[in-house]
């Protein structure tokens, strides 16, 4: 049986009109690769003046090969200070009767005055430095629904506007037909995925994909407080080895 909390979010999600993609940060499935459990969380964009700290619960309701099925679920944290800097993490996935806080499997601190992007890995006690050769850039996938680009194959619907926890959310469904011979199961498959948007704090508050072969996933930005971030948010851990990887070479980063 699917725990409160999973069930809290399944409705929560179903009162929105449809389905949608846990992944903000990718375009959708290209091909089936499988039953997929590394879900992303949401990309927070570095913009400043509108802070907040919030919650990320994940679900995804596994549907396997052979027929059974199993609920995971997490939950993250995230955060934003007026100035723009931005707190990200990653968590294991537990069972739904798990009771404790998920492991923490890394986080990500970025200042877009500096270019600073710091990856901390806790199992390591690293955390790694990287100055950005330019400002961090929010993936296609993650821009405003009208800012987003049009993928070939995929269908858009206009959700509308709707208002949750005191915003207005504009919503955006996606549809992608996966022919019969290309799908893994003899038949054609069609994915949906739905996106809730927050213009006011320009992140998605609510996702959610569903997949006939593999399951559902949604992601839920939930526990939102309008407030300043404590200070301490952004500062590595005293413990962590802290090295310095910015070369000429360095990439651009990525949530």
């Amino acid at each position: 049986m699917r725990s409160l909390r999973a069930e809290v979010l399944f409705s929560l999600c179903l009162a929105l009109p449809a389905a949608a993609f846990a992944q903000t940060n990718q375009p959708m499935p290209r091909d089936y690769r499988g039953v997929q459990t590394n879900i992303g969380g949401i990309f927070v964009t570095p913009v400043p003046n509108f802070p907040f700290t919030a919650d990320v619960e994940i679900v995804s309701h596994i549907k396997t090969t052979d027929g059974t099925e199993h609920i995971v679920t997490t939950t993250e944290h995230i955060a934003r200070a007026s100035s723009g800097r931005i707190y990200n993490e990653r968590r294991a996935f537990v069972p739904t009767d798990f009771k404790g806080t998920p492991r923490l499997l890394g986080f990500l601190i970025y200042d877009p005055s500096s270019r600073l992007s710091i990856r901390v890995d806790p199992m390591q006690h690293l955390a790694r430095e990287v100055t950005l050769r330019a400002p961090l850039q929010t993936p296609e996938a993650s821009l405003a629904p009208q800012q987003q680009p049009k993928l070939p194959g995929v269908t858009e619907t206009d959700l509308g506007t709707q208002r949750m926890n005191g915003m207005e959310l504009q919503g955006i469904r996606k549809q992608r037909t996966i022919p019969a011979d290309q799908s893994g199961t003899a038949k054609p498959i069609v994915i949906t995925d739905d996106y809730w948007y927050s213009p006011e704090l320009a992140i998605y508050m609510t996702i959610r994909h569903d997949d006939p072969r593999t399951g559902e996933q949604l992601v839920a930005v939930t526990h939102v407080q309008r407030t300043e971030p404590s200070a301490e948010t952004f500062i590595v851990p005293p413990e962590y080895k802290v090295v310095d990887e910015t070369t000429d070479n360095s990439p651009r980063a990525r949530q």
